[in-house]
C-alpha cells in the first residue's frame, strides 16, 4: 500500500491530492516496483478519494475530473493500472489477487489494511531513494522501550525486505 499523501488532517487531503502528485506517486512506484521488487510488469490499483471511488460524481468530483483522466493517460502509456477502485472493496484477499500494489488517497486509507493484515510484520518502505529504506511499520515503540515487551517481527520483517530489495537491486 502507497499512500499519496501522508500524516495531513484528512481535511487537507483534498487540497493536497493533486494531479502531479498523484502522478508522480504513481510513476514512483511503478518505478520502485520494478528496481526494488523486481516486477517486471507491476500491476497497480488506485484508490479513489471519495466514498464509492465517487459513485460517478454523486459523492465527489476528483475521481471523474481527475483519477479517471489521468489513469487513462498513464494506460495510453502502457503503465498497467487500474481505477479508481472504492477503498471499501478493494483491500479483501480476492481483490488484492488482482494487484501487486495499491496506491492510496491518504495515510489511514493505505495503513488501515496494512495494520490490519499484518501489524506485526508491517514494514514501511520508502521508494524512489537512491538507497533501500526500510522501517518497521508500526513507528518506534518508545512507550514500551526497555520494558522487554516490544515484538521484533516488524524490525525483523523489515530488514528481510531490506536485504530482497538489495538483491533485486543487483539483479
Amino acid at each position: 500500500m502507497v499512500p499519496a499523501t501522508i500524516h495531513i488532517p484528512l481535511s487537507q487531503v483534498p487540497a493536497a491530492l493533486t494531479e502531479a502528485l498523484l502522478e508522480a506517486t504513481i510513476r514512483i512506484t511503478h518505478a520502485g516496483l520494478i528496481r526494488d521488487f523486481g516486477l517486471a510488469a507491476p500491476r497497480i490499483a488506485v484508490a479513489g478519494l471519495n466514498p464509492h471511488a465517487g459513485e460517478g460524481g454523486a459523492m465527489g468530483w476528483e475521481e471523474e475530473r481527475m483519477f479517471r483522466p489521468l489513469l487513462a493517460r498513464l494506460k495510453a502509456e502502457g503503465l498497467d493500472v487500474t481505477g479508481p477502485w472504492s477503498a471499501d472493496t478493494m483491500f479483501h484477499a480476492g481483490a488484492r489477487k488482482s494487484y501487486d500494489v495499491a496506491v492510496c488517497a491518504y495515510h489511514d486509507q493505505a495503513l488501515i489494511p496494512i495494520k490490519t493484515i499484518d501489524f506485526a510484520g508491517g514494514v514501511n518502505v520508502t521508494l524512489g531513494l537512491p538507497f533501500v529504506r526500510t522501517s518497521p511499520d508500526h513507528g518506534t515503540a518508545y512507550d514500551i522501550a526497555g520494558r522487554g515487551m516490544a515484538d521484533p517481527s516488524s524490525l525483523i520483517a523489515a530488514l528481510a525486505m531490506a536485504r530482497e530489495m538489495v538483491a533485486a537491486r543487483g539483479r
